[in-house]
Parts: structure tokens; sequence; C-alpha cells
């Protein structure tokens, strides 16, 4: 493919010259580092490159998806087994999706509020059954024919205190639910540092505290929690929590911020 005239972005660049799919994935690649600007490796999607620059990637990645990775590092973290049906809460272009896909899932639910997201290697596998354009607030348990074992949560701008019970309500009592929880959606914005980072580990904690909380409300509790493995893209710190109906006297705020 010929390489556009002029200076432009490197996620631009990338995206145009078509070694990614968009800009967002784009800097996916570029965070993974995957990307070589004349052979050496890219570390930002700002950085200029001109059109007779030579760009490749180290390897094909062959997940959707960053996102991909953050869910392999939780489920061996916190020994999960995949179930036989999920509900993909906020699936995007797939990479939770296609990680339980690989790990054993027979049926699953992709449902998020955009359109034309979930990439055509996610969507094509008879196994999921995808909604697109509905918001999770108006999840109807109805749609996934009777209780899901699993529900797996990745969302953004909206906080999860205002969704877990449309959540819960799909899985039965056996049922668990793994939250990836962002600190930076679930504190107010005068909590949030330059370029929506939240900082403090004071403030991390109390967003994790009020997801565990409101879940407390609905009779659903922590069994076992981990940071995730990689940061958001942003830099944001994030962290997955199992919830489930058993009590426990698992402390995952002890657990999560030992030492801070």
């Amino acid at each position: 493919m010929t390489a556009p005239s002029g200076r432009s972005r490197l996620d631009v660049a990338l995206a145009r010259r078509g070694l990614a799919r968009s800009r967002s994935h784009a800097r996916e690649l570029i965070d993974a580092g995957t990307v070589l600007v004349n052979e050496s490796v890219a570390s930002k999607a700002s950085l200029p490159v001109e059109s007779d620059d030579r760009l490749a990637l180290v390897r094909d990645d062959p997940y959707v998806s960053r996102a991909a990775y953050k869910l392999i590092g939780a489920l061996d973290d916190l020994a999960v087994e995949v179930p036989a049906r999920v509900l993909d809460a906020g699936a995007s272009t797939g990479g939770f999706s296609q990680v339980l896909l690989e790990r054993g899932c027979r049926q699953l639910y992709a449902i998020d509020v955009g359109h034309d997201q979930l990439h055509p290697r996610v969507s094509a596998d008879p196994r999921v059954i995808a909604y697109e354009g509905l918001n999770l607030r108006d999840l109807d348990p109805a749609i996934t024919d009777g209780p899901v074992d699993l529900v797996v949560a990745d969302v953004s701008f909206i906080s999860l205190t205002l969704l877990l019970d449309r959540l819960i309500a799909v899985l039965g009592p056996d049922g668990s639910l793994l939250t990836m929880i962002k600190p930076q959606f679930e504190v107010g914005r005068e909590l949030l540092g330059k370029g929506g980072v939240v900082r403090s580990d004071a403030s991390r904690r109390a967003g994790v505290a009020a997801v565990v909380d409101r879940a407390a409300e609905l009779g659903w509790h922590p069994q076992t929690a981990a940071r995730s493995r990689l940061p958001g893209p942003a830099g944001n710190i994030e962290y997955f929590v199992l919830f489930g109906t058993d009590r426990t006297e698992v402390d995952v705020l002890a657990a999560l911020f030992a030492g801070c």
C-alpha cells in the first residue's frame, strides 16, 4: 500500500496505511510495544511520522483488542473457570468475548450500546449472540432465555453502581459477576487529574469501595480481587473484583490497597 504524503501522527498513519483497523486500535498496538518506526519500537501515538518513514508491526496480534490481555490476566490471577453461558457487558470490539470463547464458553451474549464495533472474528462465531445499541441500564433478563452463569463487565463513562442491579438480574443465585472497576468513572470529576487519571490511592480505593458497597446492598459480595495487569489507555489503574452471593470474610480493599 502506498503511504500517504505529508506528516501525520503515528496512530493516524497506521490506520491510513492499513496496519491498524482504526486510530484506537493503532493506539492499542503502540501501547503493546508492537509498532516499529524505521526499525525502532515506538511508544507514543502522537509521534510525528513522514510519508517515507517505514512502519511495521512486530507481530500480528491474535486478539481484537488490548482488553483481551486484561481479562486473560484476571482469569488466571483469580483462578476463574469460564462456564457455559456468559454475558459480556460492554463488549465493544470483543476482546473479552474472544478470550471467553477461547476458554470454553458455549453461549455468549455480547452487549454494547454502540453499533458496528464487534470484530467479525468474534461476531462470526456461532456461539455469539450480539445485541448492539442496547444500553445496559435497559438490560432485560428475558434476552438471555434464562440465567447465565457468568457476567463480565467492562464499561466506560458510566458508574458500575448504576448497572449492578441489571447485571445481577441475568444471573442465577449460583452465578458470578466479574467486574473491571475503573476508578476514573466511579469518583467525581474533582478527583481526576490531568488526562482524566486518578492519581490518589485514596481516591482509587473510594472508587472500588463504592462498587463493593452497592453490590452488598444487592446481596452480592466480593469473593476475590486483583489489580489489572495492564493499565487503562491513559495510565489509570484498574481492578477486577469477582462477586457472588456467598458471604465471605474477604477484604478486597485491604488486599488491593495493602501498603497504601
